[in-house]
């Protein structure tokens, strides 16, 4: 049997793919890339947003479209599994998240590995590292909780487990995920423990890197700002989704802070880590923002606080409290402030570039340039893989992925850098 498998969405799904990956390999079934030449093809879909469940929709469609074996699972499962049911009779079988088992089960197959194995997906120079699972907030806009649960976070031994794992595999850099970071260990240890996480993984030989991402504002504490700066290994790079600036939108959101706070969190980073990178994530055309909130929320960007932004138009999502509200933000404006945004974080990216030009910083190679004659590329620690710039490094001699070189910084772009291998 050739299998092929689709996952779409984030990297906490690319983390259940890769270990669906691992168990069907331990089965005795042949992978392939080639979605033409598999006989079953699983596909891991997403089901937060709009674009998202369309996305999974239209690629469903495809496949099934091709003749191909069809088993389906994931998040769009988990939120419309009896809607999917009378209108995709032609899917074989559909499967919530983690149902590695089932699948397996329902192909015939036994699995011999670990629930922590996985098979790595990424270049080898980086992985993805789930914590937890799940997401006890109750944001306004977010279906998580919903389709994921309640928060639970996995047992530290487990995860240094395969923390220890993927060192051995020569994974360099470890990229921490979950719905909400910053809550492991409330439910499992009646305590916040990220921080006690951490330091047990900085003691994994192999590992240089360790990234944090997802962090929920309200529990930045100074305590893990502190913890960060004086790492070695825990880079300065806080992805903090604050969502909105407005006061009256926040409110609405039930995200637990104010204008006053995002100011105060921001300033906090900085004060205590002036080298620190921000990134953030933002929605615009929620049913309460105003043309004034969002000329705030615009004029908070072009203080020029955060070097790397995402922006996501409002979603109007069935099953949470802001459907309720209606959704009267008409698209077009949504998408225009969106664009708006995006371009005002362009410049002040690209002016954080330049103030790099001549700086020597720790480059992780993780692959080579087919638009520039394989040129190696990497990242620094002002870049997380996949949603971040990139690095473009000329060395004389070669470089191999997974290699940590230091680099000197001799060209900007809006997005990317170039430099020199020292």
């Amino acid at each position: 049997m050739k299998v092929g498998v689709i996952s779409l969405g984030c990297s906490k799904n690319l983390v259940d793919s890769e270990v669906l990956l691992a168990r069907l390999k331990s089965a005795g079934v042949e992978l392939t890339p080639d979605i033409e030449s598999a006989d079953c093809v699983v596909i891991n879909t997403c089901g937060f947003i709009e674009d998202a469940k369309r996305e999974s929709i239209d690629t469903i469609l495809e496949v099934v479209e091709s003749g191909k074996r069809v088993l389906v699972m994931g998040c769009l499962v988990e939120r419309y599994r009896k809607e999917l049911e009378r209108g995709l009779p032609e899917v074989e079988g559909l499967f919530g998240t983690q149902s590695w088992d089932k699948i397996l089960k329902h192909l015939g197959l036994q699995p011999r590995y670990s629930t922590s194995h996985r098979l790595l997906t990424t270049p080898r120079a980086y992985a993805y590292l789930k914590i937890a699972e799940g997401c006890n907030r109750l944001c306004s806009f977010c279906a998580i909780p919903k389709i994921r649960g309640r928060h639970r976070s996995r047992p530290v031994e487990e995860i240094v487990s395969e923390v220890k794992d993927l060192a051995s595999r020569g994974v360099k850099e470890i990229n921490v995920v979950s719905q909400d970071t910053t809550f492991y260990g409330k439910d499992l240890y009646g305590e916040f423990r990220l921080i006690d996480l951490l330091k047990e993984i900085e003691r994994v030989e192999g590992i240089e890197w360790v990234r944090l991402l997802y962090l929920y504002p309200t529990e930045v504490s100074d305590e893990l700002i502190e913890f960060v700066r004086d790492s070695e290994k825990v880079v300065p790079y806080f992805d903090v989704p604050v969502q909105h600036l407005s006061t009256g939108v926040l409110r609405s959101m039930r995200r637990g802070y104010d204008e006053k706070f995002v100011r105060d969190l921001v300033e906090r980073i900085r004060k205590k880590i002036p080298e620190a990178v921000l990134r953030t994530t933002l929605i615009v055309g929620y049913p309460t923002e105003t043309e004034e909130d969002f000329r705030k929320l615009r004029e908070f960007i072009e203080e020029g606080h955060f070097h790397w932004l995402g922006v996501f138009t409002y979603s109007h999502e069935e099953d949470t409290h802001a459907f309720t509200l209606g959704d009267p933000v008409p698209q077009e404006v949504k998408e225009e402030r969106r664009d708006q945004l995006m371009e005002v974080q362009r410049e002040v990216t690209r002016r954080k570039n330049e103030e790099l030009l001549g700086r020597k910083l720790r480059v992780l190679i993780d692959g080579y340039s087919e638009e520039f004659s394989f040129v190696p590329k990497g990242r620094t620690y002002l870049h997380a893989p996949e949603v971040d710039g990139v690095i473009y490094v000329e060395s004389e001699k070669p470089l191999n992925i997974g290699d940590m070189v230091e680099v000197e910084i001799t060209q900007t772009s809006d997005y990317d850098l170039g430099g020199e291998a020292l």
